[in-house]
């Protein structure tokens, strides 16, 4: 029988950013320099592939400090953690390696900066997603206040409009922040922003590229998880771009093959913590199914790399 003919368009860049490729490589450099078991304090990035993958190698996932001993090395997630973390860790005499992405530390020093200079924070993110955490646990309590839509702006009660400063998840919708920004610049014209937006590189790059594609695809896949925060975007995105039906996937095995019947295009990029391999196992599927012509759509190109701390860099015993 004649497979039906499919185009597969794949987004560029997708799947791994710098920060994520720095954290990964953290475990692993840890793992080989002190030995297994070594302690990871929540999902190292949000990718049930990749930490089953760590957790083979050694590493031990654990969701608070508490759960790990004080003779292991423990390591800080990418998304970052609150002060009060690496303070705990100190207090015990823990060896502990901090693998949060660079540029969620670039907003960590800009929230500090603001504190400093008396002003009164206001956070654009999701709550409960331990970015935010980490990012809000850096100053005190009340210091940091928290919005995801326009309509929380409204309601936002500050100690005084004259004194306030925003900063963002790294991980947002472009466009949804833009409406979120501009409310807070209506509301509270004297707001500061930060000098660059806080949005990284890598979550602007790969929406962009969904942008470019979607309204080429009857449909869209994003290879991700569920609980990372930049591949929910990605679907979002591409939804809002004109393309009717996107669906998030951790791999292949989760494509819904009858919600795709009758379709001539498909569009696949990947969230910034999924790795090639699972998006090269979904092209794999789809060619098992259709006659697939790739083509890929490329809207910029990264060659940003972060070193890994220099503990990990040092031989062991120095």
């Amino acid at each position: 029988m004649t497979k039906p003919a499919l185009t597969l368009y794949l987004a560029a860049p997708r799947g791994f950013c710098a920060g994520v490729d720095r954290a990964i490589q953290i475990v692993e450099m840890a793992l080989e320099k002190w030995g297994a078991p070594v302690y990871v304090r929540h999902e190292i990035v949000h990718n049930a592939h990749v930490v089953d993958g760590l957790r083979a190698k050694g590493a031990v996932f654990v969701e608070e400090l508490d759960e790990c001993p004080d003779d292991r090395p423990v390591i800080f997630s990418a998304h970052g953690v609150p002060k009060a973390v690496p303070a705990e860790a100190a207090r015990r005499e823990m060896l502990y390696v901090d693998a949060t992405c660079p540029l969620v530390s670039k907003v960590h020093i800009e929230a500090e900066r603001h504190h400093a200079n008396g002003l009164q924070i206001v956070m654009i993110g999701h709550a409960g997603h331990p970015e935010t955490a980490g990012t809000m646990g850096q100053l005190p309590e009340g210091e940091v206040l928290l919005v995801e839509t326009p309509e929380d702006v409204a309601t936002l009660t500050v100690r005084d409009p004259e004194k306030l400063a925003f900063v963002t998840q790294t991980t947002l919708s472009v466009d949804d922040t833009a409406d979120v920004v501009a409310a807070l610049q209506a509301r509270f014209p004297a707001i500061v922003g930060p000098h660059k937006e806080d949005i990284c590189y890598a979550t602007t790059n790969r929406q962009e590229a969904v942008k470019a594609m979607a309204p080429h695809a009857d449909a869209m896949l994003v290879v991700g998880a569920p609980n990372s925060s930049n591949s929910q975007r990605l679907v979002e995105v591409g939804r809002r771009a004109g393309c009717a039906y996107a669906q998030l996937v951790q791999r292949a095995a989760d494509i819904d093959w009858r919600a795709l019947e009758g379709i001539g295009s498909v569009g696949v990029t990947a969230g910034a913590s999924a790795p090639e391999e699972l998006v090269q196992e979904v092209i794999d599927a789809f060619r098992a199914r259709y006659a697939v012509t790739v083509e890929e759509v490329e809207t910029a190109q990264e060659d940003v790399n972060f070193k890994v701390p220099r503990v990990l860099r040092e031989p062991a015993g120095a």
